[in-house]
């Protein structure tokens, strides 16, 4: 018995032994990947909880078991998942304005929101996203981390309800002397640490290194400066949040934002690791459909809402992972990390923490794809400002949707631009009464943007009033219900002047559009919808010939 369509797309999206081919050549790759990229997870984890508002744990929470849930379900098999610098920006005004109490629900919310999405086919549209938009926001993206990081930075608290950049100002001004000198010291420790250790040895993991030295020097000189504080030492207990109506219609859009954000940036995730690993990209439906659970199990457990990490995922990559055991292992080992290290991993001063963020926000700005960008022509030069401004002084779903927005206009303006309406010689030898029939071909698309320009171009081009005209379809390549309305009006106007219409090289689809706008009513005679140029030639001489023949016999008479 053949499986039905619906139960082929769900095996689909489930996992299935295919995830582990190659295992068993791979596996000491795969735990060795795992291993060094939870080195690296863990100081990033620690920071995107803390730079969210939701606090250490949480962004700790969230790397685990995210991160178990997404290798084992998503539609990658080297992708890493967890807490994201992305997430954070967008998730830091939402605990700000609703408290910590709406982590939970809004999780759990935009979790099932993704995997919703995926279900039902939404993750392919992820590659209608352009070029520019997609690099304005990771430049937005990067500096919000940076000037998010001010505050703790200069060993302050940061000022709640402000946006960053007003945020990062207010603490400048504000921080205590002798609190700020000793901070940024420590975001001096970690930063040379990082880079000098990146250029000497560029496996190796410099910021849990950088990290660890800056707590030692802080512990040891006792410095006046904030740290993570106490942590729990073990996984708390899954828990569902207590949310009423009302809660949850408060924070829908909240919701709806952020489960935007984490498809965009898995999805975008997902494409980085499959053109890093030299293999063919996973399935974006089921990505959205692990990311989504992913969230879901987050949430329960006390965590933030997850997304596949594209620096993590980079890691993983090059340490050679090939299989979905490399994401598990990562997980595992911060799983070792709460239950046996928490005290140690309490003390680290949170001015480290804010170093290995502003380090990882620079490294996110490329100014070889900035001047690329900027150079490949006006269209796309402003597409990637308007997102990246949009990004740092509005809201990061608002970027994305303006970017989309204005990419759209300048690509319908140059579809308008390639749109017209050009007039043709008749093929073939000259007949008499030909000077009498006007032949016109539509090129590009008859839509909003260009229907009508083009039906005013053939009106102007029949002011001299011939017996017919000919319009040619073929090469038309779209019509909406804008430009077949238009091309109905100026066809009526033509008969109602005494000049035929003839209509030539009508697909099928558009010959519905056209009928249902009532271009049948406006045409002489039904048949003047025709395929073929000859035909309509052929037709258009016929009743020229006639014309004439009746007004030789009125000439004649008279």
């Amino acid at each position: 018995m053949k499986p039905s369509r619906w139960w082929t797309t769900a095996r689909a999206l489930l996992p299935g032994a295919r995830d582990y081919v190659g295992l068993r050549s791979s596996w000491r790759r795969d735990v060795l990947a795992g291993i060094t990229v939870g080195v690296v997870a863990l100081p990033l984890a620690l920071a995107f909880g803390i730079s969210s508002g939701v606090g250490a744990a949480a962004g700790l929470v969230t790397a685990i078991v995210a991160g178990i849930v997404a290798a084992v379900f998503g539609g990658s098999h080297v992708q890493v998942s967890g807490p994201t610098g992305a997430m954070a920006v967008v998730l830091a005004p939402v605990v700000a304005q609703h408290g910590l109490s709406s982590v939970a629900i809004v999780t759990i919310l935009a979790g099932a929101m993704v995997f919703v999405a995926g279900a039902t086919g939404v993750g392919r549209l992820v590659t209608v996203i352009p070029w520019p938009v997609i690099e304005g926001f990771t430049l937005g993206i990067a500096v919000i981390i940076f000037l998010q990081q001010v505050p703790a930075a200069v060993g302050a608290a940061a000022p709640e309800g402000l946006r960053p950049l007003a945020a990062a100002l207010e603490a400048l001004t504000t921080a205590d002397g002798v609190t700020a000198r000793w901070a940024l010291l420590v975001v001096a420790v970690v930063i040379v640490v990082m880079v000098g250790l990146r250029r000497l040895l560029p496996t190796f993991p410099s910021s849990l290194v950088a990290v660890i030295v800056a707590s030692v020097v802080v512990s040891v000189a006792a410095l006046p400066i904030p740290r993570i504080g106490e942590l729990p030492a073990g996984l708390p207990v899954p828990t569902w949040p207590q949310a009423d109506l009302a809660a949850m219609k408060a924070l829908f859009g909240a919701a709806l934002a952020i489960a935007a954000l984490a498809a965009i940036e898995s999805l975008l995730s997902a494409r980085v690791a499959a053109s890093l690993s030299g293999t063919a990209a996973g399935d974006p439906d089921r990505e959205l459909v692990g990311q989504g659970m992913a969230s879901v199990a987050a949430g329960l457990f006390g965590g933030m809402p997850a997304t596949g990490a594209i620096a993590r995922t980079a890691v993983n990559v090059k340490a050679g992972a090939r299989t979905r055991i490399a994401a598990l292992t990562h997980s595992v080992l911060l799983i070792g990390v709460v239950y046996l290290l928490s005290g140690p991993v309490g003390a680290i001063p949170l001015a480290a923490l804010a170093a290995v963020l502003m380090v990882t926000a620079v490294t996110m700005i490329s100014g070889g794809v900035i001047v690329r960008i900027l150079r490949s022509g006006r269209s796309g030069a402003l597409i990637f400002v308007v997102t990246a401004g949009v990004t740092v002084c509005l809201d990061l779903i608002q970027a994305v949707e303006l970017g989309m927005l204005v990419a759209a206009l300048f690509a319908l303006a140059a579809m308008a631009r390639r749109s017209g309406v050009h007039r043709e010689a008749l093929p073939g030898p000259y007949r008499p009464g030909d000077e009498h029939i006007m032949l016109l071909r539509l090129d590009g698309a008859m839509f909003f943007g260009a229907a009508e320009r083009m039906s005013a171009t053939i009106a102007e081009l029949a002011v001299s009033g011939p017996a017919v005209v000919i319009i040619r379809m073929s090469g038309l390549h779209h019509l909406d219900a804008t430009g077949a309305h238009a091309l109905s009006r100026i066809t009526g106007q033509l008969e109602s002047r005494g000049t035929m219409v003839i209509i030539k090289g009508v697909d099928p689809e558009q010959h519905d559009l056209l009928t249902n706008v009532g271009i049948l009513e406006s045409l002489r005679h039904e048949t003047h919808l025709m395929n073929g140029l000859d035909e309509a030639i052929a037709h258009a001489r016929a009743h020229v010939h006639r014309e004439n023949a009746v007004t030789a016999q009125g000439w004649h008479h008279a």
